[in-house]
């Protein structure tokens, strides 16, 4: 293994260890039940000043916890898009055999590209597969290869993190669509410009890779949000209002719009830190809001419960 490589592992390796936000979230919903104990003493009050409090300390570690694990995924992206080894695209002529039927170059050729993702993901559970893409939006290729496979597109310069990151030149965040494997799952992309080794201005790549939603929502699904109240959710949401994550298991693989909530567009288009009134589902919910800034884009955290009475 070259030097440049070990010396990116290494660095990976102690961003990965930098879990703050994370390990805040744990002290304060995660077990040991203690800890949970600890939140149902503090939060179970009918003041309504306080219960407003209280959401919205909650909603903002949460907005931080998701910060960290997308700036933490964004970095190993922008750090391992300047290896040799990625700005380099040495099989890309196979390409004219190979696009229309492997959906990239073949399983057996850029071997160190591969190996570099499969290194990446082995340590860091927040992303599932990383890709790159040519200038022109072709797929060169994507690790696993098992996806590979079973792309049903070949070109992906129509999506938003693509274009995101030729236009602004920088990691761009994009937003919830369906990804194009056989899966079906929805996901979003962190995408970084790999500059061609011959200098640092021409795109030779998108090198990007997708967020793994599976991870947000188990996380989420852990928290003691019942010290709460027992109809208390919380959820992640795109800057079009498209749910990411849930903490109700039973809605997490039901794609739904936040985008007509007052907290959302609060947060999306204002930029706003606050908590409002809104009806959701039929019911009237305090909904506490927090913008996610990222890689030129912004998601949301909204915590929702049942309206307080007056």
């Amino acid at each position: 293994m070259s030097l440049v490589i070990t010396l990116c592992l290494l660095t990976i390796f102690i961003i990965l260890s930098l879990d703050i936000g994370t390990v805040n979230i744990q002290n304060k919903f995660f077990e040991p039940s203690s800890a949970q104990a600890d939140i149902s003493t503090n939060y179970n009050t009918t003041d309504s000043n306080s219960i407003q409090k209280n959401i919205s300390l909650i909603t903002n570690i949460l907005a931080k916890n998701l910060e960290n694990r997308i700036q933490k995924a964004g970095a190993i992206l922008e750090i391992t898009s300047k290896l040799p080894q990625v700005r380099d695209v040495p099989y890309a002529h196979l390409l004219n055999q190979t696009l229309n039927t492997l959906h990239g170059i073949p399983q057996y050729a850029d071997i160190e590209k591969r190996q570099i993702v499969k290194n990446i993901l082995s340590s860091n559970n927040d992303l599932y597969e990383i890709f790159l893409l040519m200038p022109n939006g072709n797929m060169y290729f994507l690790e696993p290869y098992s996806i590979q496979q079973t792309l049903a597109v070949n070109n992906f310069a129509f999506r938003d993190y693509f274009q995101g990151a030729i236009r602004t030149n920088d990691t761009y965040l994009g937003n919830v669509h369906t990804t194009a494997a056989a899966s079906g799952a929805r996901t979003a992309k962190i995408a970084v410009p790999a500059y061609s080794l011959n200098d640092n201005s021409t795109i030779a790549g998108v090198w990007a890779g997708s967020i793994d939603f599976n991870v947000l929502d188990k996380e989420l699904q852990s928290l003691n949000l019942t010290s709460l109240d027992d109809s208390t959710r919380v959820v992640y949401v795109d800057s079009n209002g498209q749910k990411i994550a849930d903490s109700d298991i039973n809605k997490s693989t039901i794609p739904e719009s936040f985008a007509n909530l007052k907290g959302f567009k609060a947060a999306a288009i204002g930029g706003q830190v606050g908590s409002t009134i809104d009806t959701v589902d039929n019911t009237k919910m305090l909904v506490a809001y927090q913008p996610v800034n990222a890689f030129h884009n912004t998601w949301i955290v909204l915590l929702m419960q049942p309206s307080p009475p007056l």
